[in-house]
C-alpha cells in the first residue's frame, strides 16, 4: 500500500496554485537576498543614493559649504508632538521629511552637529523647554492638545576642538518657531540659515544711508523707526554720512540706500564700486515720500520735492524709473479713515498674497504688505540685466502723475474719476540681476576702479519708502499698563527677510526654493482622465439614444386611435430595444471602470516590483561587484 501511494504521488502531475507559487517565490527571495544583504552590508553602509526625481534629499552646494565650514559645535533639538499629531497624517509625513533632511546634514557634518528629537508632552519639562527656546505651539491636535513642531539650535562654547566635553554651555540659541508645511519649498533654506547664524560669532554689520529720519533724533527724544529697531536686534546697524562718503567698506554686509536725494557724486561712485565689488545693495526710492520733511527742492517752486531717484546708477544698470509717476490700483486700494469717514485710497495699496512672489524666500511666507504713493520699475530697451518681481500691482492698476495724487490729498476719491486700468502688473519691488557696468567710466584711472561686476550680481529695488514707516504696518497699544506694538502688516518682516537674505554668505544666497515632497500621482491621474473621457462619451451616447427613443414614442402616439394594438406592440419593441441597449451601455461603463482599476493595479504592481525586488537586487549586485573589485585589488597589491 505504501509503495502504491508513493508511486501515485510521483506519477501524479503537481497541481500548483497561484498562492503556492507566490509563497514559493517569497521564500526563494528571502533565501536569496538575506545572505546577499548581510554579506554586502559592510561595503554599502556609508553609501547614500538619492533616487527621487527632484533630488529632495540631496543637499545643495550652498548648504554643503555651510555645513563643511562650521567653526563651532552645534546642538539641534527637533521638538515634535508625536502623541498630539496621531490624527494629523500630513503633519506627521512632513515631520519625517524635516527629520530626514536634518539627519542628512548631521551625517555630512562629521560630528559637528548633534541632533536630538523630543516629544514635548503636555505639562512636562520638555514642553517648558520648547517654549523657553522660542517655539510656537499650534492648536488643533488630538483631544485639543497643543502641537509643537519646531527646531531649536544652540552654538556651544569651546570650539570644535573641545566638542567631546560635557561641560560646555550654549553661547547662542536660535529657533525655527514652527515648520509650516506650506513653506516646504524653503525647508532647506530655513535650516541652512539657522546653521549659518549659529556659526556667526558676532552680528553682521549693515550700513544705512538715508535722507529720512529712520534713525530717530536723540536730541528731540525721537525713537528710531520700528523697522530699524528690529534690524538692530539681528545686525550691527551703522549709519553712513553721504556727504563725507568716499568708499563703502567691504565689511558692510548689506547697504540700505533709503530715499537718495541729491547724493554727492563721490557717494554715488562709492555705491557704484561697492556693488561692482560684490556688495549687496537695497535701494528704496519714492515718487512721494510722505515723511520727507525737506521743504522745497531746487527745481520746485510751488510744491515740496518729496521724490527721490538714482538716475545715473539706474541708467548704467538698465533700469527705467520715473520719479514723477505713481501707481494707482483700485483693486488693492487700502481702506483708511479720513475726516471721520472710511474710504478706499487707490494710491495706498494693500498688497496681498497674489501680489507677492511666492517663489522667493523674501516674500514666500508673507501675507500682506502696505505701500503708499509707490512708483514702479521696468527695464530699459538696451538693458543687459533682468528683473525678478517681489511686489507688483494687480492688473487693475493705472499710472498717473505724482502731482495728481498730491492735488487729491484732501479727497482721494477723485482719483477714481475717469479711471482707466492699464491691464498690466507693475513691478513695485524686484531683484535686479545680471552683469552691472560702472556708471563712472571717466574714473577708470582711479586706483582700484572696477569697470564691471561679476556675472549674476544682484541689487534689490523698492519703489516706495513709506512702507518703512510705522503707520503702514504697526501701531502702539496699551495692554495691562504696558505699551506694545500691534503688527497689522508684514512690512517689517519684508525688510528683515530682505536684509537677512542679502547678508548671508554666497552659499546661503545660492539656496533657492526646492520642490515639495508631496508629488501627485500623475500617471494614475492620466489614466483616470482617459477613463473619464470614455465615461463622458458613453453618457452622451446614452442621452442621445434616450432622446431619440422619446421622439420615436411621441411619433407613435397619434397611431393609438386607429391601430392601438400595433402601436402598442411597436412601442413595446422600441422600449425593449432601448432597455437592452441601456443595459449594454451600462455594462460597457462598468468594463471601462474595471479596465481603469486593472491598469492602476498593474501600475501599482510594477512599482512594488521595482521598489521591493528590482532596486534591492541592483543595490546588492552593485555592492557585490564593488566588494569583489576591492577584494581583487587588495589581493593584487599583496
Amino acid at each position: 500500500m505504501l509503495r502504491s501511494r508513493l508511486h501515485r504521488l510521483l506519477t501524479t502531475p503537481l497541481q500548483l496554485t497561484r498562492r503556492g507559487v507566490l509563497y514559493g517565490a517569497l521564500v526563494l527571495l528571502v533565501l536569496l537576498f538575506v545572505p546577499l544583504i548581510v554579506a554586502s552590508s559592510r561595503w554599502l553602509h556609508a553609501s547614500r543614493v538619492d533616487l527621487t526625481t527632484d533630488k529632495l534629499y540631496t543637499l545643495t552646494p550652498g548648504t554643503l559649504h555651510i555645513v563643511d565650514t562650521l567653526q563651532r559645535p552645534l546642538r539641534l533639538t527637533l521638538y515634535f508632538s508625536e502623541h498630539a499629531t496621531r490624527d494629523l497624517p500630513q503633519l506627521r509625513s512632513y515631520e519625517q521629511r524635516v527629520r530626514e533632511m536634518l539627519q542628512e546634514m548631521v551625517a555630512r557634518s562629521h560630528g559637528h552637529i548633534r541632533l536630538q528629537i523630543i516629544d514635548p508632552v503636555p505639562y512636562s519639562d520638555d514642553e517648558a523647554s520648547a517654549e523657553g527656546n522660542g517655539l510656537t505651539a499650534a492648536n488643533g491636535g488630538s483631544n485639543g492638545e497643543r502641537v509643537f513642531f519646531g527646531l531649536a539650535g544652540s552654538a556651544m562654547s569651546g570650539g570644535l576642538e573641545s566638542e567631546g566635553t560635557d561641560d560646555r554651555v550654549p553661547e547662542k540659541t536660535l529657533a525655527i518657531a514652527f515648520f509650516d508645511p506650506a513653506r516646504e519649498a524653503f525647508l532647506e533654506y530655513d535650516i541652512a540659515k539657522l546653521l549659518y547664524e549659529l556659526n556667526q560669532t558676532s552680528k553682521p554689520p549693515i550700513g544705512v544711508i538715508s535722507s529720512l529720519p529712520v534713525a530717530g533724533n536723540p536730541m528731540l527724544s525721537e525713537q528710531p523707526w520700528t523697522v530699524l529697531q528690529q534690524l538692530g536686534q539681528l545686525f550691527d546697524v551703522k549709519t553712513l554720512d553721504s556727504s563725507t562718503l568716499r568708499k563703502v567698506d567691504d565689511s558692510i554686509k548689506v547697504l540700505l540706500l533709503i530715499h537718495p536725494k541729491r547724493l554727492p557724486p563721490d557717494a554715488q561712485y562709492a555705491i557704484d564700486q561697492y556693488v561692482l565689488r560684490g556688495g549687496h545693495l537695497a535701494v528704496f526710492v519714492d515718487p512721494d515720500a510722505e515723511l520727507d520733511t525737506s521743504p522745497y527742492g531746487p527745481d520746485s517752486i510751488t510744491f515740496p520735492d518729496h521724490g527721490s531717484d538714482l538716475p545715473r546708477l539706474f541708467k548704467a544698470w538698465g533700469v527705467s524709473y520715473d520719479p514723477h509717476k505713481v501707481v494707482l490700483d483700485r483693486a488693492r486700494a487700502l481702506q483708511i479713515e479720513l475726516a471721520g469717514s472710511s474710504l478706499n485710497h487707490p494710491a495706498m495699496l494693500d498688497l496681498g498674497a497674489q501680489e507677492l512672489n511666492r517663489n522667493d524666500v523674501v516674500t514666500a511666507s508673507l501675507q500682506r504688505i502696505n505701500v503708499s504713493t509707490t512708483g514702479y520699475f521696468d527695464l530699459a530697451a538696451d538693458a543687459r540685466t533682468r528683473l525678478v518681481p517681489l511686489l507688483q500691482s494687480s492688473a487693475e492698476a493705472e499710472v498717473v502723475a505724482t502731482q495728481r495724487v498730491l492735488d487729491a490729498s484732501s479727497d482721494p476719491t477723485t482719483l477714481l474719476q475717469d479711471y482707466k486700468p492699464d491691464n498690466a502688473h507693475y513691478v513695485l519691488a524686484a531683484r535686479l540681476r545680471g552683469t552691472f557696468e560702472s556708471a563712472f567710466p571717466e574714473r577708470a584711472g582711479v586706483a582700484g576702479h572696477r569697470a564691471k561686476s561679476a556675472p549674476n550680481a544682484e541689487v534689490i529695488l523698492v519703489a516706495d519708502t513709506d512702507l518703512l514707516s510705522d503707520r503702514l504696518w504697526v501701531e502702539p497699544q496699551t495692554i495691562l499698563g504696558q505699551t506694545m506694538m500691534r503688527i497689522f502688516a508684514n512690512n517689517g518682516d519684508f525688510v528683515t527677510n530682505l536684509v537677512d537674505n542679502l547678508s548671508g554668505s554666497s552659499a546661503l544666497l545660492s539656496i533657492r526654493g526646492r520642490s515639495t515632497s508631496q508629488r501627485p500621482f500623475t500617471r494614475v491621474q492620466a489614466l483616470r482622465n482617459v477613463a473619464d473621457q470614455k465615461f463622458l462619451q458613453k453618457e452622451q451616447e446614452l442621452e442621445q439614444e434616450l432622446a431619440d427613443t422619446r421622439r420615436r414614442l411621441d411619433e407613435l402616439q397619434p397611431a393609438k386611435g386607429g391601430h392601438a394594438s400595433t402601436a402598442t406592440a411597436e412601442q413595446r419593441r422600441e422600449i425593449e430595444q432601448f432597455r437592452q441597449r441601456q443595459l449594454a451601455i451600462n455594462k460597457e461603463l462598468r468594463d471601462v471602470q474595471h479596465q481603469l482599476n486593472a491598469e492602476i493595479d498593474a501600475l501599482g504592481l510594477r512599482l512594488k516590483f521595482i521598489n521591493i525586488v528590482l532596486v534591492p537586487a541592483l543595490v546588492v549586485l552593485l555592492g557585490l561587484l564593488y566588494g569583489w573589485r576591492r577584494t581583487r585589488y587588495s589581493r593584487q597589491r599583496r
